[in-house]
């Protein structure tokens, strides 16, 4: 296989086309080539392989953009949620200090959880409560926690679980698309490998025919 560490994907596709051009219109290049089985049919091999592996690179490139998005929606939500229910629960422990049995109910004694999932339902189970209960309602408007307040938070809490699920799939569509991808230019690094050696070879001669193909010949 050839190694491509010198340059991005990106590159290695460009190179690779002006190499296949350039052995297929070059008359000379063309003509050398096909002494050595590289004829117009391989040399058509190894663009059909490139595009299939052109057409993996969009693809990749276009599941990553649309993951990056993906995440940025559903960081958002779940950074304006999270400071939301971080000032809700504060207001609503100063409140009920004195009321054990309502903290618990809001399930707000001890600390925030961490992990995803717990957290999201610990702010579920707040808001829900709380919208569910008048009296509770009651005392958190003193704070400036209105009923509306609490059912947007309410819905927030809907939403970023829905981003969450977009953005989970839309990571998964792009690991396959880079696993196709990479399938790709194995593929084709591995046939322009071989391209590469025969044509070294076929016009050791004529480096500067070399240079055509974009190999770097030492003077």
């Amino acid at each position: 296989m050839v190694t491509r560490k010198p340059f991005s994907e990106a590159q290695a596709l460009e190179l690779y086309r002006v190499a296949l051009e350039n052995a297929e219109s070059q008359p000379q290049i063309a003509a050398t080539m096909a002494e050595f089985n590289y004829t117009a049919e391989t040399i058509a091999e190894g663009k059909n392989l490139l595009a299939q592996t052109r057409q993996a690179y969009n693809a990749n490139k276009t599941e990553d953009d649309e993951t990056s998005a993906a995440y940025n929606d559903f960081n958002s939500k779940r950074t304006l949620l999270a400071d939301t229910y971080a000032l809700d629960r504060k207001k609503a422990k100063i409140i009920f200090r004195n009321d054990p049995l309502t903290l618990e109910k809001l399930g707000i004694n001890g600390s925030i959880p961490q992990a995803y999932v717990k957290w999201l339902e610990t702010t579920r189970k707040f808001y829900s409560v709380a919208i569910a209960d008048t009296e509770i309602q009651a005392k958190l408007v003193r704070l400036k926690v209105t009923v509306e307040e609490l059912s947007a938070a309410n819905t927030l809490i809907t939403d970023t679980d829905a981003a969450r699920v977009i953005y989970l799939r839309e990571k998964g569509e792009s690991q396959d698309a880079t696993q196709t991808k990479d399938a790709a230019f194995a593929a084709i690094d591995d046939w322009m490998s071989e391209f590469y050696a025969v044509a070294r070879i076929a016009l050791e001669d004529n480096p500067q025919l070399l240079e055509t193909l974009g190999l770097l010949v030492r003077n």
